[in-house]
């Protein structure tokens, strides 16, 4: 019985700091109660197997099983288990904040919100992870971590049986069904539906970085922002797939990877129907709807559905290739003609044709050349109504109706139509001479002329 008492002692103590109750202020004969309760002897409430070292808390106890709140508030008439908690409650009424830290202007209406406050001040993390050792300041806040590794989620959504680690969050899920956008902005009348959202979206319109990175000179609007951009610095990505053990430095990052697991779609177009796991590609595919274009090129006027096309047009300006194969050093506009190109090197083909014996390293390639069957032409020009196998080819088309001449030459000021047109040119510069008669030593800067050259060899009348 002993050993109990010692446990709950040690209980009561981590308690103690999340508790409302306020025992140094209860009443004036708490001198009277603490001689009381400083005997062994110790009180056992029945209907729970809880263990009290004194009568008093014993009675509190059987008041909250009971149900009993025989102190009532005079203005809102609230009821209360214990005098203490109408005490504090009153507080809200009146606006009382007695309790005050001496080291800023703050003040609290709790003593045990002060001593937690003061953790600010002095850095103090007492609540320690059994599973990963990371320390926190508040009890509270080792709980939800604590979620990260169980996965438990006790906040579950009664319109769709989602569940989440944390009640804010279900309260913020919660408006996705009520579409409730308590939150605008003054400068832009931006709704949001949460309040802290409304505060950093604010810093859009100020441009404030309060956030600063002691590593490198980026700074951020939010803290969370600079918590997730340190561990570039770091590496460490303390969020791991239970499923499958890949590691994220962001939960939003985990959560999003999850549903490679889960097939979740939860994105559904409000147009057609289809749904999407990601928001950014719900997104994107509501503009084929639309016709929306909102990312525009400040050298032309071509405009985008996504940034990162725009990103891949630009190049097309700057001549820019950032991506490189490690085989043969040859570099490209975008990642993904990269991997196109890589297949090159490996020889695979498995996307085989139907209708002849070609094969082809990308699908697209092959739908692609199914139409040299089908004679399908989907791609039609609306100024003319010639129609093309192809998107590309149809874009190339266009520019004989706009005149459009997006690729420059960056040694003079000519510019070309065609990316092929402006690499011939470029040979004009650099002498560069790569067809090469197999017969003789003759080499030309174009394929054309080499055709031309080698009907002197063949004795092939030239036209």
């Amino acid at each position: 019985m002993l050993e109990t008492y010692r446990n709950l002692t040690a209980i009561a103590n981590n308690w103690e700091d999340h508790h409302i109750e306020e025992p140094d202020q209860i009443s004036p004969q708490h001198g009277r109660h603490e001689e009381i309760c400083t005997g062994e002897e110790l009180s056992q409430d029945i209907q729970c197997d809880k263990v009290f070292t004194c009568h008093s808390y014993l009675g509190r106890q059987k008041r909250k099983h009971a149900e009993v709140k025989p102190y009532e508030c005079t203005q809102c008439g609230k009821g209360f288990a214990n005098h203490s908690y109408l005490k504090i409650h009153k507080r809200t009424h009146t606006g009382e904040k007695p309790y005050k830290c001496n080291q800023c202007d703050k003040a609290f209406a709790q003593q045990s919100y002060l001593r937690v406050h003061k953790r600010k001040h002095s850095g103090e993390k007492p609540y320690k992870c059994n599973h990963c050792g990371k320390a926190f300041a508040y009890y509270s806040s080792l709980q939800t971590h604590e979620r990260t590794h169980t996965g438990e989620k006790p906040y579950k959504c009664n319109q769709c049986n989602k569940a989440f680690a944390q009640y804010n969050s279900l309260q913020y899920h919660k408006r996705i069904h009520t579409k409730e956008k308590s939150y605008k902005c003054h400068h832009c009348g931006k709704a949001f539906a949460q309040h802290i959202c409304l505060h950093y979206h604010k810093r859009t319109h100020t441009s404030e970085k309060p956030h600063k990175c002691n590593q490198c000179d980026k700074a951020f609007a939010q803290y969370s922002s600079l918590q997730q951009h340190k561990r570039t610095h770091s590496g460490e990505k303390p969020y791991e797939c239970t499923q499958c053990g890949k590691g994220f430095a962001n939960p939003n990052y985990l959560k999003i990877h999850k549903r490679t697991h889960t097939g979740e779609k939860p994105y559904k177009c409000n147009h057609c129907g289809k749904a999407f796991a990601y928001n950014n590609n719900i997104i994107k595919h509501e503009r084929t709807h639309t016709g929306e274009k909102p990312y525009k090129c400040n050298q032309c006027d071509k405009a985008f559905t996504q940034h990162g096309s725009l990103q891949q047009h630009k190049r097309t300006h700057s001549g820019e290739k950032p991506y490189e194969c490690i085989q043969c050093g040859k570099g490209f506009a975008t990642h993904w003609y990269l991997q196109i190109h890589a297949k090159t090197h490996t020889g695979k083909k498995p996307y085989k044709c139907n209708h002849c014996d070609k094969a082809f390293a990308q699908r697209n390639y092959l739908r692609v050349h199914e139409r040299t069957h089908t004679g399908e032409k989907p791609y039609e020009c609306i100024q003319c109504g010639k129609a093309f196998a192809t998107h590309n080819h149809l874009q190339v088309h266009e520019r004989t109706h706009t005149g459009e001449k997006p690729y420059k030459c960056d040694q003079c000021d000519k510019d070309f139509p065609y990316h092929n047109s402006l690499q011939r040119h470029k040979r004009s510069h650099t002498g560069e001479k790569p067809y090469k008669c197999n017969q003789c030593d003759k080499a030309f800067a174009h394929h054309n002329s080499l055709q031309y050259h080698k009907r002197t060899h063949s004795g092939e009348k030239q036209m």
